[in-house]
């Protein structure tokens, strides 16, 4: 028995010894900690993790793979702070909201989750929907949907009336009341038990909508939604579970609040001013800016009947705004994670948010890093994700050309690897 438990043993030694690598030839390598880019690098990963990074073209072994990049730019997998994975936009979404179930937006994400991989963002952060994208992200982790590592929000948190009051809209005798199980609060209890509702249907993150909002059928896409105590309970019941807080904000006050109350993220930001920048620094708030979704949705505010008229005229507002609000955040020195709002324009376009950014002036380098290191940052993942180094797990992509040079590229992913899994690849 001692003799065949000894065989097994070494054979499982020679196993592991002989297990297959894959040996990425990377022509250029970005380090988006040190803001550089470094020429002909290998990198070597072993089942779901880096195990090597390797100065030149390094020699695989006789049973393991090599990938010849040499013609790429090799980067961290991308990560998209801000997406709604549910659907595409559509002019029959509110309509949409009375016909589909839950397991309808199942289905319909499913595509999409496999888009939004195949266009090189391996992370994604989806905050708000109908309780689906629970769902989705047990499929991706089980392998039975191909998509990004997925960190939800399950359902938004509003107040009555709020942007994310899901019965915004209705007819008076489908309003209902709606409570902290359906996400809407009003007052520190109902705080407390939204967070946990959200626990137990088991989100990933937090997400309030602390001012008005664009697509919501209600009037101001600007006022504050939630008092300071209200965001002070949703941020320390949050930190009782382990959970980040996005807070949705056009406003001021409204950021002010939410700021104060101690959200680790700004989404939007759009109508920030000078009073809001020191107090981002001050408290190490993120800025997620979603400057695309603000175009997009200016842009389908102008075809008629594509939104209702109270939601068309906050688009034409509001969404030119971002860029310009972005372009002074940048400079003012607020953190910057990479967002978009996925979901508002069609999803696999994500990288158009990177043209966006460097118009505003931040440099490309940087603009990857948001959606790289700074992005592992607000999440938390930064000991996993975000960078290319040893010990990490392998989550690679790799663009056609210089995307330092022509931002256009990053349209271009020709390599997709998650997890040490190649799910796409130009060979």
């Amino acid at each position: 028995m001692q003799r065949f438990l000894l065989t097994m043993i070494l054979g499982l030694s020679l196993i592991s010894t002989f297990a297959q690598k894959t040996y990425l030839h990377c022509g250029q390598l970005i380090d988006v900690k040190q803001l550089q880019v470094l020429k002909e690098k290998t990198i070597v990963i072993e089942g779901n993790k880096i195990i090597d990074i390797l100065d030149g073209y390094a020699k695989a072994g006789a049973n393991d793979k090599t990938i010849d990049l040499k013609s790429s730019t090799v980067m961290p997998g991308l990560m998209d702070m801000h997406v709604h994975i549910e659907g595409d936009p559509s002019p029959s979404h509110y309509l949409d909201e009375f016909t589909m179930n839950t397991s309808d937006y199942a289905f319909s994400s499913i595509p999409i989750a496999q888009t939004t991989l195949m266009s090189g963002f391996t992370s994604v952060r989806d905050l708000g929907g109908s309780g689906a994208n629970i769902s989705l992200r047990k499929a991706i982790q089980k392998g039975t949907v191909i998509g990004p590592r997925l960190y939800t929000a399950g359902k938004a948190i509003a107040t009555t009336g709020g942007h994310a009051d899901p019965t915004n809209g209705y007819r008076e005798d489908l309003m209902g009341d709606p409570g902290p199980k359906e996400g809407v609060v009003n007052g520190v209890e109902d705080a407390y038990k939204a967070v946990r509702q959200r626990y137990k249907e088991g989100s990933d993150v937090i997400k309030i909508t602390a001012s008005g909002g664009v697509l919501s059928m209600a009037a101001s896409g600007e006022n504050p939604q939630f008092t300071i105590e209200e965001v002070k309970a949703i941020t320390s019941a949050a930190k009782d579970y382990g959970f980040k807080v996005a807070a949705h904000c056009h406003g001021v006050e409204a950021m002010r609040r939410a700021i104060i109350g101690g959200v680790n993220s700004i989404e939007h930001g759009t109508l920030m001013d000078e009073s809001i920048f020191p107090l981002m620094k001050q408290y190490g708030t993120y800025l997620v800016p979603t400057i695309i979704a603000g175009k997009s949705a200016s842009d389908s505010a102008k075809m008629p009947g594509y939104y209702p008229p109270v939601v068309a005229k906050k688009a034409l507002e509001i969404g030119p705004k971002i860029q310009n609000t972005f372009a002074k955040a940048y400079k003012a020195g607020v953190k910057i994670a990479f967002g978009t709002d996925a979901g508002v324009f069609k999803h696999g376009k994500n990288w158009k948010e990177f043209v966006y950014m460097t118009e505003a002036g931040m440099p490309m380098i940087e603009a990857i890093q948001a959606a790289t290191w700074n992005a592992a940052d607000l999440m938390g993942t930064q000991a996993i994700l975000g960078s290319i180094e040893k010990n990490k797990l392998a989550d690679i992509i790799a663009v056609d050309g210089d995307p330092i040079t022509n931002v256009e590229v990053m349209g271009k992913v020709n390599f997709v690897m998650k997890d040490g899994v190649v799910y796409k690849s130009k060979l």
